[in-house]
């Protein structure tokens, strides 16, 4: 069809004529509306993108010398960032002297990695930067499902038992429930 043709066609009905093929011989036109065109599209990647969940990932400090509870709190809030998902970064930085003594850091790298087998498996093993180890860590494949089937209750299963509340202590003349308190 001649362009004109095409053109004035597509006028009539009130749509925009689009050159698909233009390497063609003859080029490939199509009669629509492109602004609509356009539209869907742009619905289509808001869709994809709201079903796309971006890895979040979080970061765990330790040094080679921690002590017992530091090291233990560090470790739950490593398990916890992991059951909600994250991906952990864990970095062990030596400062000073204890960068002759990097053994002590690989070994702190293996317990972490022992104390979260449970809920993470390490995506990246210790891996020296400088003056640091740096370790990935991430959720265990199939820990999701597993916490998803542990919270929803199974068909036919009883229901919690429901706690019954405490009898409060009458209140004393002056309003306080100790009557030693005046």
């Amino acid at each position: 069809m001649n362009t004109r043709q095409a053109l004035s066609m597509a006028e009539r009905e009130g749509l925009d004529l689009v050159e698909i093929s233009p390497s063609a011989s003859p080029p490939v036109c199509r009669i629509m509306d492109f602004g609509k065109y356009k539209y869907d599209l742009e619905k289509k990647d808001r869709e994809a993108r709201k079903h796309h969940t971006a890895t979040r990932m979080k970061e765990v400090q330790f040094h080679a010398n921690v002590e017992d509870h530091d090291y233990q709190t560090k470790v739950r809030k490593l398990k916890g960032f992991v059951l909600d998902g994250h991906r952990v970064k864990v970095s062990l930085y030596f400062r000073g002297r204890e960068n002759a003594h990097q053994d002590l850091g690989y070994a702190l790298m293996k317990r972490v990695m022992a104390d979260c087998e449970d809920v993470a498996s390490p995506e990246q093993v210790p891996t020296p930067m400088g003056r640091s180890l740096i370790m990935m860590m991430g959720p265990k494949r199939g820990l999701r499902q597993q916490q998803q089937e542990a919270r929803t209750p199974r068909p036919g299963a009883p229901a919690p038992a429901s706690v019954a509340p405490q009898a409060q202590a009458p209140a004393s003349p002056g309003g306080f429930r100790n009557p030693a308190i005046r």
